[in-house]
């Protein structure tokens, strides 16, 4: 079933992570350099940012090593690797202010500051979007693979077949398979003698009943020979996700219905999420001004409409907007809006399709209320009505809610319960796949509905 004793390529993997590593510098020192013509510098650059340079040099050979930046885990998953060196940047950043302002070393410029970490993260995404796409490219063609051989029960074993066949971009290739008649018919040490022959990088074993002796005899061979072992289950999962959690010695597999979300996102999604409200809010004060203005001389009453949402972990809190409705819009109960709606004043129609109603949603998000992606905050009374229909809907209040989310982009404003449970089918895909990736790529759409006036 399986190839034997394939003449192997000569192996250059162990090379790419000294190689990343590498050309990350290169690319960091471009981006540092081109940050500085940008910045409409004609002269020589000074000894302050040339201690700069050595500083932000210094400070990423740091992080790269204690972050790993440079290693590549199969399977490749280019999103996954952009969210690790994201997060990297701004451990990198963080500590790059802290040497600056508190030690107050050099006098950088705001600009060249910002267009050095702007510059080196698109290079980067560059770099890894192009060493991505040559990698896969090289393994389907055979180059830069782990050979691997299978041990036990042949059912599991055909699944993991199965799998890698679909997806030679893993770059995983089979050298032999070795079934549980086999390995009862000869001793342990002939067995590993056997497969150091073959010479893997990794041995996968698939088992129901483990045998403890050999598992414990199996990983010390990986030890001692510097072999990978790695254990396969014989659970199947359709829509659900696994993580291993060690307790002691012993390992728990843990199952939900969506992947946990891990401190690291957690933490720059937040630190994101400061960052961003503060620049619209410093930068857009002048539109901030002039919609309250408009808003206050279109229309009677107050400039900001409050209302009571239900956000992480169904705390209520109090979400702002600029008011596009005509005062006591809601004396009948709470209702959602229709494109034609009369509660709705002629500047309000236009804030809606603008979305500029929003932008006070920022100051919710510094409070720690919101996200500036994630599912839309319902009223309480809606989200009884969700949950009837919509289940998964308690799913969602998992998340801190977002000013802007997939679900908002493609229906807006929902007009009744079947829209909102639309939209919620939205949210529910961008919950198993919260990335900076696909962030960015829901703000960049968001301001495309905000430019061409499509918000409804």
């Amino acid at each position: 079933m399986l190839p034997l004793n394939i003449p192997r390529p000569m192996k250059y993997s162990k090379l790419l992570p000294f190689f990343i590593f590498i050309s990350d510098f290169f690319i960091l020192n471009i981006a540092l350099k081109l940050a500085y013509l940008l910045s409409f510098n004609h002269h020589s650059p000074s000894i302050e940012f040339n201690n700069f340079i050595l500083l932000v040099n210094f400070v990423w050979l740091l992080t790269s090593l204690f972050t790993k930046t440079y290693q590549l885990p199969r399977p490749l998953v280019l999103s996954e690797n952009i969210n690790k060196f994201s997060s990297s940047l701004l451990y990198h950043l963080v500590l790059v202010l802290f040497v600056i302002y508190f030690f107050k070393l050099y006098e950088v410029g705001r600009v060249e500051l910002v267009i050095s970490y702007v510059m080196f993260f698109s290079l980067i995404v560059v770099e890894r979007s192009w060493m991505f796409f040559t990698l896969d490219v090289l393994r389907k063609r055979g180059y830069n693979r782990r050979h691997i051989i299978v041990i036990g029960n042949e059912g599991i074993a055909k699944r993991l077949f199965k799998s890698f066949a679909k997806h030679p971009e893993y770059g995983y290739h089979f050298i032999d398979f070795i079934n549980e008649t086999r390995m009862k018919s000869i001793s342990t040490d002939i067995l590993f003698e056997q497969m150091l022959d073959k010479r893997p990088d990794e041995i996968f074993l698939c088992y129901k009943n483990t045998n403890q002796a050999l598992l414990k005899k199996l990983i010390d061979f990986g030890y001692q020979n510097n072999l990978k072992i790695k254990f396969v289950s014989d659970l199947v999962l359709d829509n659900g996700f696994a993580s291993v959690v060690n307790y002691e010695n012993l390992p728990i597999i843990q199952l939900s219905s969506h992947p946990e979300i891990s401190f690291k996102i957690k933490f720059f999604k937040r630190s994101f999420d400061v960052l961003f409200s503060l620049f619209v809010m410093i930068l857009g004060f002048p539109v901030f001004f002039i919609v309250a203005l408009i808003t206050k001389f279109t229309s009677k009453g107050p400039v900001f409409f409050r209302q009571e949402r239900v956000g992480l972990n169904h705390k209520p809190f109090k979400i702002y907007k600029f008011r596009s409705m005509y005062l006591n819009a809601e004396l009948l109960g709470p209702q959602l809006s229709s494109d034609n709606d009369p509660r709705i004043t002629k500047w309000g129609s236009i804030l809606r399709k603008s979305r500029l109603d929003e932008l006070p949603q920022f100051w919710n998000v510094l409070k720690g209320d919101m996200s500036v992606v994630g599912p839309r905050p319902e009223r309480q009374f809606f989200i009884e009505q969700l949950l009837l229909k919509s289940p998964n809907y308690k799913k969602l209040l998992t998340l801190k809610p977002g000013l802007t989310s997939i679900g908002q982009v493609n229906y807006g404003y929902a007009e009744n319960i079947d829209q909102m449970r639309s939209r919620v089918r939205y949210d529910l895909i961008y919950l198993n796949n919260i990335n900076f990736n696909s962030d960015m790529s829901i703000i960049l759409k968001t301001i495309q509905v905000m430019a061409q006036l499509k918000g409804k």
